[in-house]
Protein backbone atom coordinates (compact mmCIF):
# COMPACT_ATOMS: atom_id res chain seq x y z
CA UNK A 1 0.00 0.00 0.00
CA UNK A 2 1.52 3.27 -0.91
CA UNK A 3 1.85 5.93 2.02
CA UNK A 4 -0.07 8.73 2.81
CA UNK A 5 2.71 10.92 1.52
CA UNK A 6 0.80 11.53 -1.36
CA UNK A 7 -2.35 12.52 0.25
CA UNK A 8 -3.54 16.51 -0.37
CA UNK A 9 -2.87 18.57 2.72
CA UNK A 10 -5.54 20.50 3.58
CA UNK A 11 -3.57 22.48 6.66
CA UNK A 12 -0.84 23.36 4.10
CA UNK A 13 -3.68 25.43 2.04
CA UNK A 14 -5.06 27.20 5.27
CA UNK A 15 -2.52 30.03 5.10
CA UNK A 16 -2.86 32.53 8.26
CA UNK A 17 -5.47 30.91 10.48
CA UNK A 18 -6.46 34.79 11.24
CA UNK A 19 -7.11 35.36 7.52
CA UNK A 20 -9.47 32.36 6.90
CA UNK A 21 -11.25 33.40 10.33
CA UNK A 22 -12.05 36.38 9.12
CA UNK A 23 -12.98 35.00 5.09
CA UNK A 24 -15.52 32.94 6.84
CA UNK A 25 -17.09 36.42 8.47
CA UNK A 26 -17.01 38.03 4.96
CA UNK A 27 -19.19 34.72 4.18
CA UNK A 28 -21.87 35.32 7.29
CA UNK A 29 -21.52 38.83 8.25
CA UNK A 30 -24.65 39.87 6.09
CA UNK A 31 -26.88 37.15 7.02
CA UNK A 32 -27.75 37.73 10.73
CA UNK A 33 -29.09 34.10 10.69
CA UNK A 34 -31.96 34.74 8.18
CA UNK A 35 -30.46 32.94 4.81
CA UNK A 36 -29.09 29.96 6.96
CA UNK A 37 -32.84 29.59 8.45
CA UNK A 38 -34.50 29.96 5.05
CA UNK A 39 -31.88 27.57 3.71
CA UNK A 40 -32.75 24.52 6.59
CA UNK A 41 -36.25 25.67 6.51
CA UNK A 42 -36.50 24.86 2.40
CA UNK A 43 -34.65 21.84 3.31
CA UNK A 44 -37.02 20.68 5.84
CA UNK A 45 -34.79 20.57 8.88
CA UNK A 46 -36.82 18.62 11.82
CA UNK A 47 -36.12 18.62 15.44
CA UNK A 48 -33.91 15.53 16.24
CA UNK A 49 -31.69 15.32 12.73
CA UNK A 50 -28.28 14.70 12.41
CA UNK A 51 -26.70 17.45 10.69
CA UNK A 52 -22.94 17.93 9.99
CA UNK A 53 -21.80 21.08 8.71
CA UNK A 54 -18.76 20.47 7.25
CA UNK A 55 -16.44 24.04 6.99
CA UNK A 56 -18.56 25.71 9.08
CA UNK A 57 -16.88 29.05 9.21
CA UNK A 58 -18.17 31.12 11.96
CA UNK A 59 -20.80 28.55 12.90
CA UNK A 60 -24.13 30.62 11.40
CA UNK A 61 -25.88 27.83 9.84
CA UNK A 62 -24.78 25.17 12.26
CA UNK A 63 -26.50 27.30 15.50
CA UNK A 64 -29.74 28.06 13.68
CA UNK A 65 -30.03 24.22 12.80
CA UNK A 66 -29.24 23.80 16.55
CA UNK A 67 -32.12 25.88 17.28
CA UNK A 68 -34.66 23.81 14.97
CA UNK A 69 -33.57 21.21 17.78
CA UNK A 70 -31.16 19.03 15.51
CA UNK A 71 -27.57 17.64 16.87
CA UNK A 72 -25.24 19.37 14.86
CA UNK A 73 -21.46 18.68 14.42
CA UNK A 74 -19.54 21.30 12.97
CA UNK A 75 -16.60 20.53 11.47
CA UNK A 76 -13.71 23.16 10.32
CA UNK A 77 -10.29 22.74 9.71
CA UNK A 78 -9.19 26.43 10.85
CA UNK A 79 -8.75 27.02 14.48
CA UNK A 80 -9.62 30.17 14.24
CA UNK A 81 -13.15 29.40 12.65
CA UNK A 82 -14.08 26.87 15.12
CA UNK A 83 -13.13 29.06 17.87
CA UNK A 84 -15.65 31.71 16.69
CA UNK A 85 -18.61 28.90 15.95
CA UNK A 86 -18.19 27.63 19.90
CA UNK A 87 -18.75 31.44 20.71
CA UNK A 88 -21.12 31.90 18.69
CA UNK A 89 -22.95 29.03 20.23
CA UNK A 90 -21.95 29.81 23.42
CA UNK A 91 -24.13 33.24 22.56
CA UNK A 92 -26.85 31.93 21.33
CA UNK A 93 -27.09 29.34 23.99
CA UNK A 94 -27.61 26.27 21.86
CA UNK A 95 -25.18 22.78 21.43
CA UNK A 96 -22.79 21.83 19.08
CA UNK A 97 -20.13 19.60 18.70
CA UNK A 98 -16.96 20.98 16.43
CA UNK A 99 -14.41 19.36 15.58
CA UNK A 100 -10.84 20.52 13.65
CA UNK A 101 -10.71 18.94 10.21
CA UNK A 102 -11.36 19.53 6.36
CA UNK A 103 -13.12 17.86 3.59
CA UNK A 104 -10.68 15.11 3.59
CA UNK A 105 -10.10 14.29 7.30
CA UNK A 106 -13.52 15.13 9.03
CA UNK A 107 -14.23 11.94 11.65
CA UNK A 108 -18.26 10.87 11.30
CA UNK A 109 -19.76 7.42 11.77
CA UNK A 110 -20.93 6.47 8.30
CA UNK A 111 -24.85 6.10 7.12
CA UNK A 112 -25.63 8.40 10.53
CA UNK A 113 -26.80 11.94 9.03
CA UNK A 114 -29.83 12.85 7.88
CA UNK A 115 -28.28 16.39 6.06
CA UNK A 116 -24.44 17.35 5.53
CA UNK A 117 -24.20 21.10 4.12
CA UNK A 118 -20.70 22.33 2.97
CA UNK A 119 -20.94 25.92 2.09
CA UNK A 120 -18.01 27.89 0.01
CA UNK A 121 -15.29 25.28 1.40
CA UNK A 122 -15.35 22.42 -1.82
CA UNK A 123 -13.41 24.94 -3.90
CA UNK A 124 -10.06 24.82 -1.57
CA UNK A 125 -9.63 21.36 -3.20
CA UNK A 126 -8.24 20.70 -6.47
CA UNK A 127 -11.20 18.37 -8.35
CA UNK A 128 -9.61 14.82 -8.39
CA UNK A 129 -9.47 15.57 -4.01
CA UNK A 130 -13.36 17.27 -4.81
CA UNK A 131 -14.52 13.45 -6.13
CA UNK A 132 -12.73 12.25 -2.80
CA UNK A 133 -14.25 15.12 -0.81
CA UNK A 134 -17.74 14.01 -1.96
CA UNK A 135 -17.54 10.66 -1.90
CA UNK A 136 -16.83 10.78 1.75
CA UNK A 137 -20.12 12.80 2.67
CA UNK A 138 -21.64 10.26 0.58
CA UNK A 139 -20.74 7.63 2.83
CA UNK A 140 -21.87 9.45 6.30
CA UNK A 141 -25.19 10.20 4.99
CA UNK A 142 -28.14 8.30 5.79
CA UNK A 143 -29.86 6.10 2.64
CA UNK A 144 -32.76 8.88 2.03
CA UNK A 145 -30.64 11.76 3.23
CA UNK A 146 -29.54 15.06 1.81
CA UNK A 147 -26.70 17.07 0.76
CA UNK A 148 -26.43 20.70 0.83
CA UNK A 149 -23.68 22.28 -1.39
CA UNK A 150 -22.99 26.16 -2.35
CA UNK A 151 -19.52 27.30 -4.04
CA UNK A 152 -17.88 29.46 -6.18
CA UNK A 153 -17.95 27.49 -9.70
CA UNK A 154 -17.31 28.92 -13.28
CA UNK A 155 -21.03 28.59 -15.32
CA UNK A 156 -20.25 30.27 -18.28
CA UNK A 157 -17.49 28.80 -21.25
CA UNK A 158 -14.18 29.32 -20.29
CA UNK A 159 -13.89 32.29 -23.42
CA UNK A 160 -16.29 34.20 -21.31
CA UNK A 161 -14.32 33.83 -18.21
CA UNK A 162 -12.82 37.20 -17.89
CA UNK A 163 -16.08 38.75 -17.99
CA UNK A 164 -17.56 36.88 -15.58
CA UNK A 165 -15.09 37.13 -13.31
CA UNK A 166 -15.17 40.98 -13.52
CA UNK A 167 -19.16 40.78 -13.25
CA UNK A 168 -18.02 38.22 -9.99
CA UNK A 169 -16.30 41.02 -8.10
CA UNK A 170 -18.78 44.03 -8.92
CA UNK A 171 -21.01 41.73 -7.46
CA UNK A 172 -19.54 40.94 -4.20
CA UNK A 173 -17.85 44.29 -3.72
CA UNK A 174 -21.58 45.91 -4.03
CA UNK A 175 -23.13 43.05 -2.20
CA UNK A 176 -21.27 41.78 0.59
CA UNK A 177 -18.28 44.16 0.75
CA UNK A 178 -15.82 41.25 -0.47
CA UNK A 179 -12.70 43.16 -1.12
CA UNK A 180 -11.36 42.49 -4.66
CA UNK A 181 -7.68 41.53 -3.85
CA UNK A 182 -9.80 38.12 -2.25
CA UNK A 183 -11.54 37.47 -6.19
CA UNK A 184 -7.69 37.48 -7.10
CA UNK A 185 -6.63 35.07 -4.65
CA UNK A 186 -9.30 33.01 -5.24
CA UNK A 187 -8.72 32.99 -9.10
CA UNK A 188 -5.05 32.44 -8.74
CA UNK A 189 -4.52 30.09 -5.63
CA UNK A 190 -7.77 28.62 -5.45
CA UNK A 191 -9.59 25.43 -7.29
CA UNK A 192 -13.12 26.46 -8.54
CA UNK A 193 -14.11 24.68 -11.12
CA UNK A 194 -17.18 24.39 -14.09
CA UNK A 195 -20.55 23.45 -12.81
CA UNK A 196 -21.43 20.89 -14.67
CA UNK A 197 -17.98 19.36 -13.46
CA UNK A 198 -19.34 19.28 -9.74
CA UNK A 199 -23.23 18.37 -11.09
CA UNK A 200 -20.83 14.84 -12.95
CA UNK A 201 -19.04 14.15 -9.92
CA UNK A 202 -22.08 14.44 -7.17
CA UNK A 203 -23.91 12.01 -9.68
CA UNK A 204 -20.76 9.46 -10.13
CA UNK A 205 -20.74 9.51 -6.20
CA UNK A 206 -23.59 8.10 -6.12
CA UNK A 207 -25.90 11.01 -5.30
CA UNK A 208 -29.49 11.93 -6.72
CA UNK A 209 -29.15 15.76 -7.72
CA UNK A 210 -32.30 17.16 -7.11
CA UNK A 211 -31.60 20.99 -7.85
CA UNK A 212 -28.90 23.01 -9.21
CA UNK A 213 -29.61 26.30 -9.08
CA UNK A 214 -27.12 29.34 -10.64
CA UNK A 215 -27.89 32.35 -9.14
CA UNK A 216 -25.33 35.10 -9.10
CA UNK A 217 -22.07 34.85 -10.96
CA UNK A 218 -20.07 32.35 -10.13
CA UNK A 219 -22.15 30.77 -7.29
CA UNK A 220 -24.14 27.24 -7.68
CA UNK A 221 -26.15 25.79 -5.14
CA UNK A 222 -26.70 22.20 -4.99
CA UNK A 223 -29.42 19.97 -3.06
CA UNK A 224 -28.77 16.25 -3.57
CA UNK A 225 -30.49 13.26 -2.06
CA UNK A 226 -28.55 9.76 -1.12
CA UNK A 227 -31.08 7.06 -2.37
CA UNK A 228 -32.75 4.94 0.02
CA UNK A 229 -31.68 1.53 0.29
CA UNK A 230 -32.71 -0.86 -3.12
CA UNK A 231 -33.22 2.19 -4.69
CA UNK A 232 -31.36 3.28 -7.98
CA UNK A 233 -30.10 7.13 -8.26
CA UNK A 234 -33.25 9.12 -10.09
CA UNK A 235 -32.80 11.02 -13.29
CA UNK A 236 -32.32 14.81 -12.13
CA UNK A 237 -35.01 17.16 -11.75
CA UNK A 238 -33.20 20.13 -11.68
CA UNK A 239 -34.09 24.18 -11.10
CA UNK A 240 -31.65 26.34 -12.71
CA UNK A 241 -32.78 29.65 -12.08
CA UNK A 242 -30.12 31.98 -14.26
CA UNK A 243 -28.49 29.37 -15.54
CA UNK A 244 -26.72 29.77 -19.06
Amino acid sequence: MLARDWFYSERGRIGLDALVAARSAIYDHDDSGSRARATLTKIGVQPGWRIADIGCGTGMLACEAARMGAQVDAVDIAPAALALAENQARDSKVAIRTQSAGLLSFALAPASFDLVVSEFTLHHLPDFWKAVALSRMFRVIKPGGRLFLRDIVFVSAPDDAERTVEQWAEFNTKNHDFPRDDVVIHMRDEHSTFGWVIERMLTDVGFTLVSADYHAPLHGTYLCRKPGVGEPPMQPCRSSVGRR
